[in-house]
């Protein structure tokens, strides 16, 4: 196995935040879809920690506080210094009431709690001051505002009103978020949404450092290739990538039973071009897992990518697949054969120029470590 103490990290925005490329996404940890112990839970962070892991991401929704509440256990011994840890306000869990549907009822054994939207900035401070209680800590490096955009939200389709909230979002969370940054209590502020057009909004309404984009930057899909990424090259607002499996068939491949596109089964279309990609990974040698994991870092503006896992053996498979070597010939002949749009992997086809390598999992000094 190899560890990561020597992945590369980069600086989110220009905030003195700074990211391994590999970090941890914790919606898994909360039971997404499946149910996941609490022993499996803490074990996926405490693994990743030794690997070398020092960003982990969670959030309210993630099992309705579960997510939160393990990531504590797991960190809890660690020096607060020596992780990156992010959540995420805008929606809000409460105590269920008599009858009420679930908030989220893909996460499996979910606590008995519902909510909806709110991204006032009371609900705001109401929601973080939560979340550090989950969590166990005085201080979030990164608040993401969740999924604001009913339109393209996390929420399952029954629970979505269609709602645009983006101006009660910058008036209210973003007020909050961007006081609590000044007086230091959070290090970075951001937008965590599954598309790009309203992101590019909230690049022209504030002073923003990081944008979570979820699923909308893998092998299978690269929206903002024409707008948001370029934008925020020029804004210094880094991207980071989450759903990097695009729910799962590019971790499982066309093997498994039933392989998951965007939360749904894969559509034959889907199936035919993840079995392009799969024999292409063939003949050079690479794992399907490896081809996402590394992927999205070709392009400057993304400063990691955060797997969902939901123990240690995920763990140490997205490590493996996070450092593998990957020759040059791979990614040209993505863009050769048409399976990705060839200006995602140009920094990854350029000769490395002098005191540079290409991009990479790997720190190329022991500063970037």
């Amino acid at each position: 196995m190899t560890r990561l103490a020597e992945l590369q990290s980069a600086q989110v925005g220009l905030t003195d935040v700074r990211v391994t490329h590999l970090g941890l996404g914790g919606g898994a940890l909360g039971g997404f879809f499946e149910t996941v112990s609490e022993d499996a839970a803490v074990g996926a962070v405490e693994r990743a920690y030794e690997l070398g892991v020092r960003y982990f991401d969670t959030a309210p929704l993630y099992g309705h506080g579960r997510s939160e509440e393990r990531l504590g256990r797991a960190l809890a011994g660690i020096k607060r210094d020596d992780f990156v840890l992010s959540t995420k306000v805008g929606v809000r869990i409460d105590p269920r009431r008599a009858g009420a549907p679930e908030i989220e009822a893909r996460y499996a054994d979910p606590f008995l709690l519902d909510g909806g939207y709110d991204f006032s900035y009371d609900g705001c401070l109401r929601s973080l001051e939560a979340s550090m209680g989950r969590v166990g800590t005085d201080r979030i490096d990164i608040v993401y505002i969740h999924d604001p955009d009913e339109a393209d939200s996390a929420l399952p389709l029954s629970l979505r009103s269609g709602a645009d909230h983006f101006g009660e979002a910058m008036d209210g969370a973003y007020r909050a978020l961007d006081e609590l940054r000044a007086q230091g209590v959070i290090g970075a502020v951001g937008v965590g949404l599954n598309g790009t057009e309203m992101l590019v909004r909230f690049a022209g309404a504030g002073s923003f450092d990081c944008f979570l984009l979820a699923g909308r930057y893998t092998l299978l899909q690269q929206n903002g290739l024409d707008d948001l990424l370029p934008l925020c090259v020029d804004q210094g607002i880094s991207i980071v990538v989450g759903g990097v499996f695009n729910s799962g068939i590019l971790a499982t491949g066309t093997g498994a039973a039933a392989p998951k596109y965007d939360y749904r089964e894969a559509d034959p279309g889907t199936l035919a071009r993840v079995r392009r990609i799969e024999a292409l990974c063939g003949e050079h040698g690479i794992s399907l897992t490896a081809a996402a994991l590394q992927f999205p870092l070709a392009h400057e503006a993304v400063v990691s990518v955060i797997p969902g896992v939901r123990d240690a053996v995920e763990v140490e498979q997205d490590v493996d697949g996070a450092v593998a070597p990957i020759p040059v010939e791979f990614w040209s002949a993505l863009a050769d054969r048409g399976l990705v749009d060839r200006r995602a992997v140009e920094r990854r086809l350029m000769p490395p120029a002098a005191g540079h390598s290409r991009p990479s999992m790997h720190a190329t000094t022991a500063e970037e470590g």
